[in-house]
């Protein structure tokens, strides 16, 4: 359809303002988001750029990309503050407002509050997270410069961390709030007396009074009605109409197109769902209209009907009018309201419902929308209009006419809708399952709403039930309600429901979206808790005191917790034990912390595009012929590799531009190189890949069914043992079997990979600077690939925005590719993966399934133990069959085993190659272990603690391979933390409140964790380092390391501090580069800090050596006097430092050695709160102890500590990778792959380091932090087992029982079986004959 002109006064260009400093942009590219241009295009004065806000995920699910919007509302003569995604605000959506960034609000030189609290508290590790933070919390204090600490916790919704455990960034924040009283608990929830992490009395005060000022321009404009927009861009045009004649006019020559083959148009107010369409689908959109300024659409107001809501009413606008008219409004009148209400307390992050309009969330017609069913259950008014009238509707079920398709006319908008008020003999409530509590998509969502009779209040005399996620659109149980109009309100009625909406609601065992059990139990339980809450609401006395837990409403009291460390008198200049401040902390949380991306734009530099493969095994063809011609558009392929394609990552067996096959999805192909990033992507998607379809094998099963293992032709078979397994389990007094499955992890850090690679132009001479974990392999790969050898190649890092072995050898195939293109054009090259493309390139921790066979006494004495493990590897070997060792060698935990046999595979399977993660294969190992004492203990009827307890290692045991054990402490911290976590006290407390509630359960666990520390391989476990003194006195450091977070650097210079005796403020420690300090291992397991911190007192001492004659010469004259005479006298001031562990290693043919250098103990206890309705949980509080050995610096270590256990808390509850049946990877995002959020760690946290446990095998006797607390988090998972194991009990189930990791809301649900369950699986078997075929594959 030809563009037809609207005949208003419009205006093609947008003003704006920036940190206060005004923006005019001529002829804006619709499709250019605001974030694009922060960081590529707006140019204040001399500077170009503001990379503080981070792109995180393009999707506005993590808010790294956080701004404050503001703008003046002339009716309230208010100027209004909010937060949004600058990775999804279109840039034309900001003419005529103001935007604060992190940059704006301060910096190193003079902090905000904000971003001093944040810092200081230590709520900066990697940082990248930290800039959305500052600015969450920045916009929450402009709108209220005392918030409570719910309202602070709130408004971290729509933002992720996953380094810190969020622990530090809500005790940093918490010291704003209202409620917030030190003089009650001390800092930090500690007693008054106790060692601190922060000095909360040393803050900068709030001042409201001096913030950046709202431009005085603005507020005159706000005065005067607003211009139309009308800008036509390269390929889209964007209208703004500022009445509803225009928007219809508009809305008329441009319509809602349902032919997917005419031009697709559409209205969008703040691009939550038309970016994400754009940026991952390719979709285009020629004309976008946004009906922001229309007033008819805007109002909000109270009728005698009800609420009418205007189209364009954003949902924290509705969220908030609703919370007041509540409290206005005679309660029985407020059902809808506050069935809105509940469900707009769980939509999205307080970004995203900032801009997210009324109507959108009806009209895109989600079949998961979160609004419909109460809007579909209430029998809302919706008022249409269009050029030609209006049009009044019922939302009824025929509004729905398809998958994302309604009954509103191809010219038609939403003008408004009105949410009805209810009678007194109204009952309404609303429900939502997803698999996290908040920013989640829910997986069922539900509205019932009921009219009970006048006379008797029992009969029904109207009854709706409306659900989301039970079909491919919002749909009524209509014939249910049919069958219920009429009936008693009572156990008959719910009888004739459960049945009835079995039968209608049963859905296919392949059914997108998956969980057709668990979806169709969510239905019957969502209808029983609304009968129960009916009955109650008629008469409390009718429902019976066991079954009120049914239907309690989810509370959380804001987090506490304490942390308690050694406190370390300081001594001069040693730091050393102090909680010392991450050394980037104040430039993270300023935004002047410099990542690989926001490194200034090269001269004539590229942008990659990369094409990633779409199947999961084929045979292909590609056909680049669309970009010939196309000027400063190059494509870069196998063909253009000028050493070896083949043979490159750590097994040796991937290629770095496939050829021919893929194996895997996500696998490159071939690389656009293009000006902007913006043109690259989308010539990428014009490269035509044509495949020719194979079978592919995906799941461990389908490996060992077709006997497919890694390293392929040689499959490995690792084994370990000890004494004779077989004769001991033949003569043990009781055997127990079991099968323990582990699912895979996504690495989710923050900063996804991101490379830049320079030619210089000479000699094939070429820098790489990335965010990688380990540039040697980066540079040797891709030396390998251009054909020189390395020391042509430089790599270089200054800081990475998060790791956990994700970038660790996953990251090199993608900066070879980088190189070769950049070799290809002599030109410099950049990329960052957007996060979908991340996710499908750079796979996962490895899922795992073990197969066990444990002998143990009557009681509980382990006797001898078989385990088979088998773990999926993906299309390459990698790192798996090292990550399958260290699983094998953490098999029996922290555990004497007297006989064991251990062995295991790697799968060779087409899925991305997965590859380290944090623990590297312990976490796998040790949780199958602990099944095995889970099954024990409850097969013998006694408390795990005591089973556990009895079989711990103790100083002198030997383990399955041989290596006795000195400085062991797990018994110790054992004793320590059920002293202070007062297990037994509380395990009283649990079963008694297990008998009081039916629905409601509660779990408790202990588990231990023994973590060798090194990497296993003794030739990596090397590190060197380059100290250089200057004449100045002033030191720096050079070092193998990466800093990712983990507070490496930090640490390192406070042991040169320590070594050579000077303030931590003379010491710096610029990056890491091959150049200074080469053949550097990994920054990995753990080992950085005992590595790089031995290599630095090295040389630190060689260099004290050499001035030591000075100082004893003049012993007064201080450090600088004593460099220069040295300088003077030609001493030489440098030194080159370097260190190696002494340890064996295992001889895996005789199955005996020394595995590690050392070992970390711990222990974690964990008390949770189920529904055993749903699947939903809460953690209730968690006691962790660790022992760090003498602890380098408290602040960090705990940290790392919370972190750890965070992030193990997602790998053991939510966090779940997806692959469909043909391979494809459906969690590519926030959207679909949840990590753990501030609301999701335990309520109550108490952290503590073990004392006085000295390692005298590291640096300045510490331990290693990074890796070994994560499994503390199987307490979490054992807790829910717990807890479920009493809803079964209560019902004749058997106590032994599986559950398979992660305890996700539906195995949490479908493992608490009760008459729903069994209802659903019966009809699933009655109706399908493969009930066990499913959309999805568990790999």
């Amino acid at each position: 359809m030809e563009e037809t002109s609207v005949e208003v006064k419009s205006v093609s260009f947008i003003r704006f303002f920036v940190n206060g400093h005004e923006v005019i942009v001529q002829d804006p590219d619709p499709e250019m988001t605001l974030l694009t241009y922060l960081h590529h295009h707006l140019r204040i004065g001399s500077k170009t750029g503001l990379t503080g806000t981070k792109l995180g995920c393009g999707e506005g699910g993590c808010g790294a990309c956080t701004v404050m919007v503001s703008y003046y509302d002339d009716s309230k003569d208010k100027i209004k503050h909010y937060s949004v995604n600058a990775c999804l605000a279109p840039l034309c959506s900001m003419d005529g407002l103001s935007v604060i960034t992190v940059e704006g609000i301060g910096n190193s030189k003079k902090l905000h509050p904000c971003q001093e609290r944040i810092a200081k508290a230590h709520g900066s590790q990697c940082g990248f997270c930290t800039p959305g933070f500052v600015m969450s919390m920045y916009t929450l204090l402009r709108n209220n410069p005392s918030p409570t600490q719910e309202e602070m916790e709130h408004t971290f919704e729509g933002n992720l961390c996953r380094c810190t455990g969020y622990r530090p960034i809500l005790d940093g924040y918490r010291t704003f709030c209202s409620d917030y009283c030190p003089c009650k608990e001390g800092e930090n929830g500690n007693t008054a007396e106790a060692p601190k992490l922060f000095d909360a009395t040393k803050f900068i005060p709030l001042d409201p009074n001096q913030e950046v000022i709202f431009p005085p321009a603005l507020k005159i404009a706000g005065k005067v009605p607003p211009l139309s927009l009308a800008i036509k861009g390269p390929r889209v045009s964007w209208y703004r109409p500022v009445s509803l004649q225009e928007l219809l006019q508009l809305r008329n020559t441009f319509p809602h197109n349902k032919n997917k083959d005419q031009p697709q148009y559409r209205l969008l107010m703040g691009n939550t769902e038309i970016e994400i369409e754009r940026r991952q689908k390719g979709c285009t959109y020629p004309v976008l209209i946004c009906p922001s300024h229309v007033p008819e659409l805007l109002e909000l107001k109270l009728t005698d009907e009800g609420l009418l809501v205007g189209g364009s009413v954003t949902l924290s606008n509705l969220k908030d009018f609703i919370t007041t008219a509540i409290t206005q409004l005679p309660s029985h009148t407020t059902g809808v309201l506050q069935a809105v209400l509940n469900m707009l307390k769980w939509f999205a992050g307080a970004q995203i419902r900032n801009v997210s309009s009324f109507a959108g969330n009806i009209v895109t017609a989600s079949p998961i929308s979160d609004l419909n069913p109460v809007l579909l259950a209430s029998g809302a008014t919706l008022n249409l209009q269009s050029i030609d009238g209006e049009r009044v509707l019922k939302m009824d079920s025929s509004f729905f006419t398809g998958y994302r398709s309604t009954v509103l006319k191809p010219n038609e908008i939403l003008k408004s809708v009105v949410i009805p008020f209810t009678d007194k003999t109204d009952h309404v409530l609303s429900f939502k399952q997803s698999r996290r509590r908040e920013d989640d998509i829910a997986i069922v969502n539900s509205c019932m709403f009921v009219r009970l009779s006048n006379n008797d209040h029992k009969t029904v005399e109207h009854i709706r039930m409306a659900f989301g996620g039970m079909s491919y659109k919002t749909i009524t149980a209509s014939a249910t309600e049919s069958k219920l109009t009429g009936r008693k309100w009572d156990d008959n009625l719910l009888q004739l429901s459960l049945n009835s909406l079995t039968d209608e609601l049963v859905l296919e065992p392949t059914v997108p979206g998956g969980m057709p059990d668990y979806r169709l139990s969510l239905a019957l339980s969502f209808f029983y808790k609304f009968y129960l809450t009916v009955l109650q609401q008629c008469n409390p006395q009718l429902v019976p005191p066991q079954e009120t837990s049914a239907i309690k409403e989810f509370q959380k009291a804001p987090a506490q917790g304490s942390q308690g460390f050694k406190q370390i008198s300081s001594s001069g200049n040693n730091t050393i034990g102090q909680p010392k401040m991450h050394l980037s902390a104040i430039l993270q949380a300023t935004g002047e912390a410099v990542y690989t991306d926001d490194l200034p734009h090269y001269e004539n530099e590229l942008y990659a595009g990369v094409i990633l493969s779409t199947e999961s095994h084929a045979r292909f063809t590609i056909d680049s012929s669309p970009l010939e011609g196309i000027d400063e558009v190059y494509f870069v392929s196998a063909n253009d590799v000028p050493g070896s394609n083949d043979g490159t990552g750590s097994g040796k067996d991937e290629q770095v531009f496939r050829v021919n096959t893929v194996t895997s999805v996500g696998q490159i192909i071939a690389i656009v190189l293009a000006k902007t990033k913006a043109i690259a992507q989308r010539y990428a998607k014009e490269v035509k890949v044509n495949y020719e379809k194979l079978e592919p094998v995906l799941s461990i099963e389908d490996a060992i069914k077709k006997q497919q293992f890694h390293p392929e032709g040689k499959p490995a078979h690792v084994k370990l043992w000890t004494g004779n397994t077989e004769s001991a389990l033949s003569l043990s007094e009781h055997v127990s079997e079991g099968v323990m499955r582990t699912g895979g992890q996504e690495h989710f850090y923050l900063e996804t990979n991101a490379c830049i690679a320079i030619p210089k132009g000479e000699n094939g001479e070429m820098e790489l600077i990335a965010s990688s974990q380990c540039l040697s392999d980066m540079q040797h790969w891709a030396a390998k690939a251009l054909g020189v050898d390395a020391n042509k190649i430089i790599g270089r890092t200054k800081r990475i925005g998060g790791g956990f072995g994700g970038k660790q050898t996953r990251f090199s195939p993608l900066s070879s590719a980088i190189a070769v293109a950049a070799n290809k054009v002599g030109r410099p090259v950049r990329i960052m993966m957007d996060r979908n493309e991340d996710m499908l390139y750079s796979g996962n921790r490895h899922p795992y399934k073990g197969i066990y066979k444990v002998g143990y006494t009557s009681k509980g004495k382990l006797t001898a133990l078989e385990m088979e493990l088998y773990s999926n590897g993906g299309y390459s070997a990698d790192e798996s069959v090292p990550v399958l060792e260290r699983a094998l060698l953490h098999s029996t935990n922290a555990y004497f085993v007297p006989n064991a046999y251990l062995h295991g595979k790697v799968c060779y399977t087409n899925i991305p190659s997965n590859t380290a993660f944090r623990g590297f294969g312990g976490p796998q190992g040790m949780i199958i272990m602990e099944d095995a004492m889970d099954r024990i203990a409850y097969t013998l009827n006694m408390d795990p603690v005591t089973v556990r307890e009895m079989n711990l290692v103790k100083e002198g045991d030997e383990t399955v391979y041989g290596f006795k054990l000195t400085d062991c402490h797990m018994m110790k911290a054992w004793k320590k933390l059920l002293e202070v976590s007062q297990y037994y006290q509380r395990r009283d407390k649990v079963k008694e409140f297990n008998k009081d509630n039916k629905w409601i359960k509660r779990g408790l666990a202990i588990i231990p964790t023994k973590y060798g520390c090194a990497f296993g391989y003794n030739v990596l476990d090397q590190g060197g380092a380059l100290v250089h003194v200057y004449k100045d006195g002033s030191v720096l450091i050079s070092h193998g390391g990466m800093e990712m977070g983990q507070g490496l650097h930090t640490k390192m210079v406070q042991v040169c501090s320590r070594c050579l005796d000077i303030p931590v403020s003379k010491i710096h420690i610029i990056d890491t580069a091959t150049d200074k300090v080469p053949n550097s291992s990994p920054t990995a397991a753990s080992s950085s800090s005992d590595l790089y911190g031995m290599a630095i007192k090295d040389a630190c001492d060689q260099i004290s050596e050499r001035i030591r004659p000075f100082k004893e010469k003049d012993p007064s004259a201080g450090w600088n006097q004593w460099v220069m005479s040295a300088y003077i006298d030609r001493i030489n001031l440098s030194a080159q430092g370097f260190f190696k562990v002494d340890y064996s290693g295992i001889n895996w043919e005789t199955g005996k050695g020394q595995a590690y250098n050392y070992y970390a103990y711990g222990v974690g206890c964990s008390e949770v709160e189920i529904d055993t309705l749903t699947g939903d949980f809460k953690l209730l509080r968690s006691d962790l102890i660790m022992d760090v050995g003498d602890s380098l610096n408290p602040a960090i270590d705990i940290g790392q500590v919370e972190g750890a256990f965070t992030q193990g808390l997602g790998l053991f509850t939510m966090e779940e990778v997806v692959f469909l049946r043909d391979g494809k990877l459906l969690t590519t995002g926030p959207g679909t792959y949840k990590i753990p959020s501030c609301n999701d760690i335990p309520i109550e946290l108490n952290v503590s380091l073990l004392d006085s446990t000295p390692n005298p095998k590291a640096i300045f006797n510490s331990k290693a932090v990074g890796e070994p607390p994560l499994f503390l988090a199987g307490s979490v998972f054992f807790a829910l087992k717990d807890a479920i194991r009493s809803a079964r009990t209560s019902r004749g189930y058997s106590p032994v029982f599986d559950l398979w990791a992660p305890a996700t809301a539906e195995r949490i649900r479908l493992a608490c079986e009760d008459k729903f369950t069994r209802l659903v699986d019966e009809k699933m078997k009655e109706k399908f004959k493969n009930v066990e075929e499913r959309w999805n594959v568990i790999p």
